[in-house]
């Protein structure tokens, strides 16, 4: 005999898997363990003979060769039944969705997933088994008890659990023929009247308290007996009031006078974002430890023998320890705020409004204090009624809604909500402090909920490997502070984690936020992305994740203080006293602070800057960007490309947390390049060049929307306007220099050049610029000459590769370039002089009829002149070049100044043009070796006339 059992007061979900169970196994029969929910008894009461369902009482355990369990892994679930499970020779199947753990029936095979519903997992097994023919259609009685199955355990499809496939497995038994009317009456059944009567006293005797920002509701029921329903009760209860999670807790005694007590939970959806996240409460595992369980936002548990009113309070007190700690103004605020005073006029807001790209701006008086605020659709109303020279203190709000930095994110949402603000400034001891936007909000609900998805995953996956983690899961995994906290540790060495932490610990003391911010968070991502979707990694993203173990940029957030603008260089200072061997140095007008390690075996060339949170804004196209004190959101915006803007928090309460507001991480997952504005090339055109070096340098494409605001950049004449101003532009310049030497001496240089050509972007060193074929060729030449000549790199590869391009423009343009880019003396008198010294050699090199002639001609240049000419000259002068440098520079004389001692000559300066003699007819073939060469001396050189 097959049995399925179904877990003690079956629901739909339990009895939907068993009844599709029956067609995988026909012949397989139905045991309810233990009593059903009111709502399934009742449907029964219709239906139960369409099923193959048996009494308990009426099993042979003799006669029992197979036992599938649905919707449990606990024997403490299937009451009496429970005792077959260690029935001999007796095959055991479970079939789940509760993934937190593998409970302890002594299953042989497993089908445990996390989806909505444990019908879900039976319907996919069937329709496999439909689509290769072997199983006929379903009745329509049992699509519909199935079909309910899924519906009351995913809420319809709206609880947060309901997965993609609840969806699918609903629509393959709508087509099977499932009842929809059904489904709407036993889905939402009405209270009997005997839970209506409860349900007015729950009313009545509800206790209500405020943790954290959230409520949390409860009511202790006194009942004559065990009473079906109360699941039913508590849903009806948790939508009657403003709770974030209840619980409904029943007392009644049973024979003997034990007492017993159940507790249902319920959460709230719209708490859902932290009610069911890693760090928030989980009903099913608050459960657990009181023999209880189910899921993060419904749950149940049965105590005997205990004291109601003492584990109702102890079950309250876990509650309450469990709930996060929500977050406040001082975390999600913009700050510093840009004010203007109640003069400005309309049209000089609307201009600050546009410049910082903000939606509204702070009004002050004289003294600082905060006297209104006005939104960009006042200046809008304003501006198109033609007022622009009007103040803004005739249209900004005045009836001002605050908060202070302590003010918690919930409190925040029902202010916004209530009075419909988009923006509440933040007041400290009557300072205006920051702001807070409902994007702020948005934001941090939209993270939050993410981190909640994938506290869900890490569950669903805790007991597989990390590297066994698929791509679809990574960017979720990532987001856990925990998972990154745990992925710097493993990747840094224990002395650079140290640093870190002393870091953050100073910053702790002093009331900052650290954050590891730029190359450092996208290359970890990227070797863990490598890691987590292929067999043996990725040489690309290696060697970038190598990089930032010795180069290390922190940004420190000092809440925006006006004190804590210096705040980086504080830090550092700090640092400084507990490594007294660091070298510190203080850079810039912003004074980003520099911290570099020498002489120390466990941290040598480590390089650390530190600076505090600021932002930038580009005056006008290509200029210096004016820089000012601000926060680590407005310091992230301010960077070139998402996969450049991503932050982890260092500092408590919440180190390993990812700042992410631009979506790099699925940027990096998706292999894209993406700037974060659309006028970011326009502003510093050099970000073209840095776009197109990661892009390369990362297998990464260029996302469309970014390319084609590059194609705009460069239609626009920025690059035109730079060449004919250059001496303006020295910080560009020095950047587009940077640009050039980091693209030109990477392997990957030869695919960056074609990008960039692609791109329209050559431009950007001269207008008249191109890589025509020839110059592609004279590059590549260039190349593999330096790479044959130069085999211990004594010649700046990159420098030459940049003559060869510079040699293409005209004489004064080159020269020009040359200068702007600030590149060595003797490439500039290279490049002024590259012209004679082409006409020079192909007027007399032809003329070098002996090798020695051809040494002398050669022997002024140093190698970069030669590579560079070779490339410009006719194919009959290369060749002589070649031979020079293959045949001829390689010799050296036969004999030394030594020798001509040892040979009796006196030492001076004729033993130059001895030497240089020599060298020649060596050159010519005339002498061969030693011997021939002391004759040689002899003969041109007679002893008499150079005696000691």
């Amino acid at each position: 005999m097959d049995l399925i059992l179904c877990h003690t007061t079956a629901d739909f979900d339990t009895l939907g898997a068993a009844v599709g169970l029956t067609r995988l196994h026909p012949g397989a029969r139905i045991v309810l363990t233990g009593g059903a929910h009111p709502t399934v008894r009742d449907f029964l009461a219709l239906h139960r003979d369409e099923y193959a369902l048996i009494e308990r009482r009426s099993v042979n355990p003799d006669h029992i060769r197979s036992l599938i369990v649905v919707d449990t892994q606990w024997r403490d679930r299937l009451g009496k039944a429970a005792e077959w499970l260690d029935l001999p020779d007796v095959k055991i199947i479970t079939y789940d969705h509760h993934c937190d753990t593998e409970g302890d029936i002594p299953a042989t095979q497993r089908y445990v997933d996390s989806v909505g519903a444990a019908t879900t997992l039976v319907v996919e097994r069937l329709m496999e088994s439909a689509h290769s023919s072997l199983l006929s259609l379903l009745t329509p009685s049992e699509a519909t008890v199935m079909a309910l199955g899924i519906h009351v355990d995913t809420g319809s499809l709206t609880y947060d659990h309901a997965t993609v496939r609840d969806a699918a497995a609903l629509t393959w038994l709508m087509a099977q023929g499932a009842n929809l009317q059904a489904i709407a009456e036993y889905v939402e059944p009405g209270l009997s009247p005997t839970m209506q009567d409860l349900l007015t006293v729950a009313l009545d005797e509800l206790q209500t308290e405020i943790v954290q920002g959230y409520q949390l509701s409860w009511v202790l029921l006194s009942v004559e007996e065990y009473i079906p329903g109360l699941s039913n009760l508590a849903s009806h209860l948790l939508s009657l009031t403003e709770a974030d999670v209840l619980l409904l807790a029943a007392r009644y005694a049973v024979g003997g006078g034990e007492e017993r007590l159940t507790v249902i939970g319920r959460s709230h959806s719209r708490g859902e974002w932290r009610f069911d996240s890693q760090e928030g409460v989980d009903l099913g595992e608050l459960f657990r430890p009181f023999g209880g369980g189910g899921h993060a936002r419904a749950a149940a548990l049965t105590a005997r023998g205990v004291d109601p009113e003492k584990t109702l309070a102890e079950v309250l007190e876990q509650l309450r320890s469990q709930i996060p700690h929500p977050p406040v103004a001082r975390e999600l605020m913009s700050s510093p705020v840009r004010t203007i005073r109640p003069d400005t006029t309309i049209q000089e807001a609307q201009r600050i409004l546009l410049r910082y790209g903000h939606s509204g701006l702070s009004v002050v008086d004289a003294e600082g204090a905060l006297v209104g605020i006005i939104s960009r659709r006042d200046l809008d109303i304003a501006l198109h009624h033609g007022f622009s020279h009007a103040r803004v203190k005739g249209y900004m709000t005045t009836n001002l809604r605050t908060i202070t930095p302590d003010t918690p994110l919930t409190e925040i949402e029902s202010l916004m909500m209530t009075y419909d603000i988009g923006r509440l400034p933040v007041l400290e001891a009557g300072h205006l402090v920051g702001i807070v936007t409902r994007t702020d909000v948005l934001r941090q609900l939209h993270r939050e909920k993410a981190i909640g998805e994938s506290g869900r995953e890490e569950r669903e996956e805790r007991r597989e490997e990390r590297g066994a983690r698929k791509k679809q899961n990574w960017r979720d995994y990532c987001v856990l502070p925990g998972t990154v906290q745990q992925m710097l540790r493993d990747r840094l060495a224990n002395s650079l984690w140290d640093v870190l932490m002393a870091a953050a610990k100073q910053a702790e003391e002093r009331g900052w936020q650290l954050y590891l911010v730029g190359g450092a968070v996208r290359d970890l991502f990227l070797s863990d992305l490598a890691a987590a979707t292929t067999d043996e990694g990725d040489d690309r993203f290696e060697e970038g994740a190598n990089l930032f173990m010795a180069d290390i940029d922190l940004v420190v957030d000092g809440f925006h203080r006006a004190a804590d603008h210096a705040a980086g260089v504080e830090l550092a200072r700090a640092l400084q006293q507990q490594y007294p061997s660091v070298r510190l140095q203080i850079h810039g007008r912003f004074q980003t602070s520099a911290l570099t390690w020498h002489n120390d075996p466990t941290l040598n060339s480590l390089w650390i800057d530190i600076a505090t949170a600021r932002t930038e804004f580009y005056p006008y196209p290509a200029a210096n960007p004016e820089v000012e004190a601000s926060s680590i959101r407005q310091d992230l915006y301010r960077r070139d490309f998402t996969i450049n803007a991503m932050a982890i928090r260092l500092t408590a309460p919440r180190s390993g947390e990812v700042l992410d507001f631009f979506g790099g991480l699925l940027d990096l997952q998706e292999q894209h390049v993406r700037v974060l504005h659309a006028n970011s090339f326009i502003e510093d055109p050099t970000r073209i060049y840095r776009a197109v070096r990661f892009a390369v340098r990362l297998g990464f494409e260029i996302d469309p929307q970014t390319e084609g605001y590059i194609r705009h950049a460069i239609a626009s004449g920025v690059y035109h306007r730079i060449q004919t101003e250059m001496a303006k532009f020295p910080a560009l310049q020095t950047r587009l220099k940077q640009e050039l030497r980091y693209i030109l001496e990477a392997p990957y240089w030869t695919r960056a050049i074609q990008r960039l050509s692609d791109l329209g972007a050559i431009c950007c060193i001269h207008s008249d610029l191109q890589l025509t074929d020839r110059l592609w060729w004279q590059l590549r030449l260039v190349d593999r000459w330096l790479r044959q000549f130069d085999t211990d790199h004594q010649v700046e590869h990159w420098l030459t590769l940049l003559e060869v391009l510079l040699a293409e423009l005209e004489k004064s343009d080159r020269v020009k370039v040359a200068e702007n880019l600030q590149l060595p003396a003797d490439s500039i008198d290279r490049l002024q002089n590259l012209d004679e010294m082409q006409q020079y050699l192909q007027s007399h090199l032809p003329k070098c009829d002996r090798p020695s002639q051809l040494y002398q001609a050669l022997i002024p240049y140093d190698l970069p002149t030669l590579v560079l000419l070779a490339v410009l000259v006719p194919r009959s002068i290369r060749r002589q070049i070649w031979q020079y440098l293959t045949r001829l520079a390689p010799v050296k004389p036969l004999l030394n100044g030594n020798d001509l001692k040892a040979l009796g000559y006196k030492p001076g300066r004729q033993f130059k043009p001895m030497l240089e003699a020599l060298l020649a007819v060596t050159l010519d073939g005339e002498v061969r070796d030693r011997t021939e060469a002391e004759q040689f001396i002899r003969d041109r050189f007679p002893l008499e006339a150079h005696k000691k």
